[in-house]
């Protein structure tokens, strides 16, 4: 039995030991699964363009096969041969479960999917594993670590010290799995901005196409919905009066009302689109993963730390993982994938030697490739609560209560419907900080009942709110490896509030969540303020409340940016690909040049739609000219 040791972020100590096929750290074990492939020997030659060299040639293309077929893991054969596939993928979350699916669509090429978590089924079962797939149950996975990476951030200068908690997802479908199932694109002018920013093809034009390619949007298909994709999205449809007053209200306010705001004008308040499919979470384990399981040149295994990706030169042609406690090696014939996230692909690749050289030196990591931009331009949506008091008992306190809670899991375990089978979210909008800007940058999210502490504390009262935020703020951020242990969590700096334009917009957030509170619309239901409260009224108190309460929204991005090879901060080029190196490429939500204007579970899933048509050599598809809003400045 070995042991290994790392310090947390609060300097305490942990152990983590490899014991009898079990992983257990921080007291708590985690169970791995025995690789269920057996090795066959290549039956084609590759060239001097694809092949790894000598030192890299004895191995065997892997394929899933039935319990009847498969090699022992443990045999002579099975130790003395590396398994080798098409693409090895590292992490089946948003954008890995969409890889996974998509290259396997081709018969003859094979992936491998590692995923760090857990299956997001219990013994197979959804029920079973209602908290992930009950979509009113979002919160629980956000108290502990199960299947959450439970990550913090350094404290916070700017927010009066604080240390951030920042979830992101370590299971079958990543953060689609843990996520609020908002479904939002962002603007078009986004996506123009991307090609701006040097990643040519990625404008609007260019992604459209594959936002359509990814859905099956329940109200059909048109010029800007999908009709017929993996990805289940539904309209929020509810009939509560709290929604239909926010809705109203927005419009008293002066705010157009938007039927789609994933279509032509995303300006406005409206009913928000949303993953729920027939009362379920529908993540993209279930709508990519899960569909694909049955081919047999897929296979996705579970528990699967991977610790560094092995190069030949400056080729990549596997990695190194560590599962049922021991270090295992695989090879990837064609490509490495990154699929880690904006947190763990940067990880990752600093850990294997690319990244800022002179902080690598620093950790005796050996250099690869220097790449600075890797972990930096690190760039995040916050969010705070603006809460009223509701004067009359129709909000979801009641519903928080046990004798309810177990009413309404009922229902949903026996039939997906009721008050489980929707997250509350359904309406929202999104509106300008001022007159000047070219497009939308504050975006609401409504829910008929108060959270607190991400939902880890149960509601007090009866109240409403709105969750608002800046949706383009100016202060950028990074992330460093702590140690050489992949199993230690970087040093997470967002830098929060850091420019004077970020404070003002927040403080516009308030002002404007206000206005739209105090219309006629919530006449029969306004009761006192809650947060800020009444006695915050000037900008001074109105920063100080910011500072105190402000929080995530769970968009981490952009940390290994894609652009021009120029660009001294860029990691990877218009493809996808690592700046100079060979075969790796990464593809998650941290290659995003900049934030986009909402959420970006859509946006993920979109890229990597758009990067599998890359990988595969097929023309991109482009719809040209296709009508959006805009509002003349004024």
């Amino acid at each position: 039995m070995s042991s290994l040791t790392a310090r947390s972020l609060t300097g305490a100590q942990r152990a983590v030991t490899w014991r009898q096929g079990r992983f257990i750290r921080d007291c708590r074990c985690f169970f791995t699964s025995v690789p269920e492939c057996r090795f066959v020997p290549k039956t084609r030659k590759m060239g001097p363009s694809s092949s790894p060299s000598s030192s890299f040639s004895s191995h065997y293309r892997c394929f899933t096969v039935s319990s009847s077929q498969r090699t022992s893991a443990s045999s002579p054969a099975a130790d003395q041969k590396t398994p080798s596939y098409s693409y090895v993928i590292i992490g089946a979350g948003s954008a890995g479960c969409v890889l996974a699916n998509r290259l396997t669509e081709d018969a003859q090429e094979s992936a491998l999917l590692l995923e760090a978590g857990p299956k997001d089924r219990w013994l197979g079962s959804l029920r079973l594993s209602w908290k992930i797939h009950m979509p009113a149950a979002l919160t629980y996975n956000l108290c502990d670590d199960k299947y959450n990476w439970f990550y913090h951030t350094l404290p916070q200068a700017n927010m009066d010290n604080r240390v951030m908690y920042w979830p992101r997802g370590r299971v079958w479908g990543g953060s689609s799995s843990l996520n609020a199932m908002v479904y939002i694109r962002g603007h078009a002018e986004d996506y123009n901005r991307w090609q701006r920013e040097g990643a040519d093809g990625w404008d609007y034009d260019h992604c459209l196409p594959y936002f359509r390619k990814a859905q099956c949007h329940e109200l059909g298909e048109n010029r800007y919905r999908g009709g017929n994709g993996p990805l289940q999205v539904s309209r929020g449809k509810t009939n509560h009066p709290l929604h239909k007053a926010f809705i109203e209200a927005g419009r008293q306010a002066g705010y157009p009302f938007t039927d789609d705001m994933n279509g032509y004008q995303q300006e406005g308040v409206g009913w928000m689109d949303m993953t729920i499919y027939k009362g379920k979470r529908w993540s993209t384990a279930s709508a990519y993963l899960r569909p694909a399981l049955g081919r047999p040149n897929l296979k996705a295994e579970v528990r699967c730390v991977t610790t560094k990706i092995l190069f030949d030169g400056n080729r990549a042609v596997g990695v190194e993982y560590i599962q049922n406690g021991q270090k295992k090696k695989v090879f990837a014939e064609k490509e490495v994938i990154v699929s880690g996230g904006a947190i763990n692909s940067p990880q990752l690749l600093m850990l294997s030697g690319i990244g800022n050289a002179d902080d690598l030196k620093q950790l005796g990591i050996p250099v690869i490739q220097h790449l600075p931009g890797v972990g930096n331009n690190l760039q995040d949506h916050l969010e705070l609560y603006v809460q009223q008091q509701c004067t009359q008992p129709i909000t979801l306190y009641k519903a928080q209560k046990p004798f309810h809670m177990v009413k309404i899991g009922l229902e949903w375990l026996t039939m997906f419907t009721g008050y489980g089978a929707t997250a509350h979210l359904e309406s929202g909008g999104f509106i300008r900080s001022r007159p000047k800007v070219a497009h939308p940058d504050i975006q609401f999210h409504f829910l008929p009942s108060q959270v607190i502490d991400h939902g880890r504390v149960a509601s007090k009262i009866e109240a409403y709110q709105v969750h608002v935020g800046p949706m383009r703020s100016t202060s950028t951020g990074w992330l460093k490896l702590k140690s050489t242990n992949p199993l230690d969590h970087p040093i997470i700096q967002p830098n929060y509030l850091t420019t004077d334009i970020d404070v003002w917009e927040f403080r516009q957030c308030v002002k404007l969540s206000r206005e739209i509170f105090a219309q006629k619309a919530f006449d029969p239901f306004r009761g006192p303020e809650a947060l800020p409260g009444p006695q915050v009224q000037s900008d001074a108190d109105i920063d100080a409340f910011v500072r105190q309460k402000a929080d995530t929204a769970y968009h981490p991005s952009c940390t290994c940016k894609m652009g021009s090879p120029s660009d001294p901060m860029a990691v990877v080029d218009s493809n996808a690909r690592v700046l100079g190196l060979e075969k790796l490429r990464v593809i998650d939500a941290s290659i995003m040049p900049s934030i986009v204007s909402g959420n970006l579970n859509a946006p993920t899933i979109m890229m990597a739609e758009k990067a599998a048509d890359i990988i595969r050599g097929r023309p991109a598809l482009v719809d040209s000219g296709v009508p959006v809003y805009q509002k003349i400045p004024q």
